[in-house]
């Protein structure tokens, strides 16, 4: 008995020991800042992103057209070209890369995409945390703004302090901070608050205190 007891003990202190080792290896760097493409609502263009479905149109050749899923690592791979990377392009570009790579084997080739399924880069999406009814990543539209992406999410909870909200946006590289009136916009109409929204913006929605 009094040999199970200190073998028990000695499992604790190594565990404690090897916890407390753990404990001391200092913390993780911040995430990396992407920064989106897009830097005003009037140059706004869909970026392909993984998950998105592309239906790839290779006029003449439809033994090499067809529908490809976007790959978790941004890329796809079809009959003739391997691991090509799409993610972060617009359509148009991936179709212009696509004619120079074919054209290596076939002679003037014509290449359309499409997307369905959008989803798009994590870079391009709207985040909303905190006290949003629905808290959760949101799909930029073009010329969406505050109220719409309010209204994406559901609105407020009855214990946000929405006046004290804050939107992060990545400018010239570097996170900024900007104070934003999501309570006088949502719940008291004042549509003077409402601001444009931008692809990677980050909505913070605190929690009031009594």
């Amino acid at each position: 008995m009094k040999i199970l007891r200190k073998t028990h003990l000695l499992m604790m202190c190594l565990f404690a020991a090897l916890v407390a080792g753990c404990s001391s290896s200092g913390s993780l760097p911040p995430a990396t800042t992407h920064a989106s493409l897009t830097s005003s609502i009037d140059n706004y263009n869909y970026l392909i992103g993984p998950g998105d479905n592309l239906n790839i149109f290779v006029w003449r050749n439809p033994e090499i057209s067809g529908s490809f899923i976007v790959r978790p690592d941004g890329k796809i791979t079809t009959s003739l070209v391997e691991d090509v990377a799409v993610s972060g392009k617009t359509p148009t570009q991936l179709a212009r890369d696509l004619e120079q790579e074919l054209s290596k084997y076939i002679r003037d080739p014509i290449v359309t995409v499409s997307v369905t399924g959008f989803s798009g880069p994590f870079s391009e999406q709207v985040r909303v945390i905190g006290e949003a009814t629905n808290p959760r990543a949101v799909n930029y539209q073009e010329n969406m703004t505050l109220l719409d992406l309010m209204i994406a999410v559901g609105g407020l909870t009855e214990f946000a302090a929405g006046d004290k909200a804050k939107l992060i946006r990545v400018v010239d590289g570097t996170q900024r901070e900007y104070a934003v009136r999501v309570d006088a916009l949502v719940r008291d109409g004042e549509i003077s608050n409402n601001v444009d929204i931008l692809p990677g913006d980050i909505l913070i929605i605190p929690e009031t205190w009594f």
